[in-house]
C-alpha cells in the first residue's frame, strides 16, 4: 500500500511539471494547446537516446531535454499563432500524433514500436537513485517540481506574466498597447514544452524504458484535465489537479477493484470531468489567483487622495494612513 501512495505521488510530480507548463499556455495565455504529449515524448527520447547510444549522464540529458522541447515548441507555436480555439487545438493535437508516429517509424533511432530498453539509473554524488526504492526517487522528482513552481511563480508576478494575461484577456487591446503579442505567445509554447520536456526526462529514468504508445492523445487531455480541474492560472491548483487526477487514475488499482473497473474508464471519466467543471465551475477547484493592483496582496500601505474612501469601501475597514503624500 505504502509502495502504491509512493507510485501515484511520483507520477503526481511528473504530470505536476507538465501541467504548470500547461498553465502558462492555457491559463495564462488561454490557447487551447493539446500537444504536451509530443513534447513530454520528446523529453524521454532525448534522455533515453543519450544515456544508452552515447553514454551521457543523466543530469546532463535534463536541460537538453528541456531545450529540444522548447525548440519544438517555438517551431509549433510559430506557424499556428494565427489560430485560435478548436482550429489551434486541433493543430497541436495533429503535431503530437505526429511526434508519436516518427518514434514510431523511425527504427534506427528510436527501435521504432519497441522503444529503448535499459536507461541507466540516475547517479548522484556516487549514490544511485533506484526507482525500485520510490522514496529517493520521490524526493528527487518533487525537488524538481519545487524548482518549477518557484520560478513560474515568479514568471507569473514579473512583467512577462502580465503581459501573457493581458495577451489573454484581450488580445488587440494588448497589442495597441505595446505589447508584441506574437513574440509573448512563442515563448509561452517554449515555456510549456521545455517544462514537459523535464518531465519526459524524469519519465524516462523512472521508468527505465520508453515506448511510442505510452505518449498518447490521452496524455495531453490528463494534463488538460489538471488544469482545468485544479484552477486554470493558478500554480498551486495545478499541482492539486495533477494529484486528484493521477489518484482517480490508480484508485481502482489501489483498492484492487481493477478486474472490475476497465482502464478505458478512465478516458469517460477525464470527459466527464471537463464537462462537468466547464458547466457548474469552470474556475476549477481553488479558481484563479488574482492579484493585487499594488502588489501587496490587493492591499495598498500608502494610497493617493481619494482613494481612502474607496478602500474602506472595498476592504471594509479605514485606509491606513499615509496617503496624499
Amino acid at each position: 500500500m505504502v509502495s502504491f501512495i509512493l507510485l501515484i505521488l511520483i507520477y503526481t510530480g511528473i504530470y505536476a511539471l507538465m501541467a504548470m507548463g500547461q498553465n502558462v499556455i492555457t491559463g495564462y495565455v488561454g490557447l487551447l494547446s493539446l500537444c504536451q504529449a509530443g513534447f513530454f515524448a520528446i523529453g524521454s527520447y532525448v534522455t533515453a537516446i543519450l544515456t544508452t547510444s552515447a553514454g551521457w549522464n543523466f543530469w546532463l540529458t535534463v536541460p537538453l531535454a528541456g531545450l529540444i522541447a522548447a525548440l519544438f515548441g517555438v517551431l509549433i507555436g510559430l506557424p499556428t499563432l494565427r489560430l485560435k480555439g478548436d482550429y489551434l487545438a486541433i493543430a497541436t493535437l495533429g503535431f503530437g500524433e505526429i511526434v508519436r508516429n516518427i518514434l514510431n517509424n523511425w527504427d534506427s533511432l528510436t527501435n521504432g514500436p519497441m522503444g529503448i530498453q535499459k536507461i541507466p539509473m540516475v547517479r548522484f554524488f556516487g549514490m544511485t537513485i533506484s526507482p525500485y526504492r520510490k522514496w529517493g526517487f520521490l524526493i528527487m522528482v518533487w525537488m524538481f517540481v519545487v524548482v518549477g513552481y518557484v520560478l513560474f511563480k515568479r514568471l507569473a508576478k514579473s512583467r512577462m506574466g502580465r503581459a501573457l494575461e493581458a495577451i489573454r484577456e484581450d488580445e488587440i487591446a494588448a497589442s495597441s498597447m505595446g505589447i508584441n503579442t506574437t513574440q509573448y505567445k512563442v515563448w509561452a509554447f517554449a515555456l510549456g514544452a521545455f517544462s514537459a520536456g523535464i518531465a519526459g526526462s524524469l519519465q524516462a529514468v523512472f521508468t527505465l524504458s520508453v515506448t511510442p504508445g505510452t505518449f498518447t492523445f490521452m496524455v495531453s487531455i490528463m494534463v488538460l484535465c489538471m488544469v482545468v480541474l485544479g484552477g486554470m492560472g493558478n500554480f498551486k491548483a495545478v499541482v492539486l489537479g495533477a494529484f486528484i487526477i493521477q489518484f482517480i487514475s490508480y484508485f481502482p488499482q489501489l483498492v484492487g477493484l481493477s478486474n472490475v473497473i476497465p482502464p478505458q474508464f478512465k478516458q469517460v471519466l477525464f470527459g466527464l470531468i471537463l464537462v462537468v467543471m466547464m458547466i457548474w465551475r469552470p474556475q476549477g477547484i481553488l479558481g484563479r489567483e488574482v492579484r493585487g493592483h499594488f502588489g501587496d496582496g490587493g492591499k495598498a500601505s500608502v494610497l493617493p487622495k481619494g482613494w481612502k474612501g474607496l478602500a474602506e469601501r472595498l476592504h471594509g475597514k479605514p485606509a491606513k494612513k499615509g496617503g496624499g503624500r
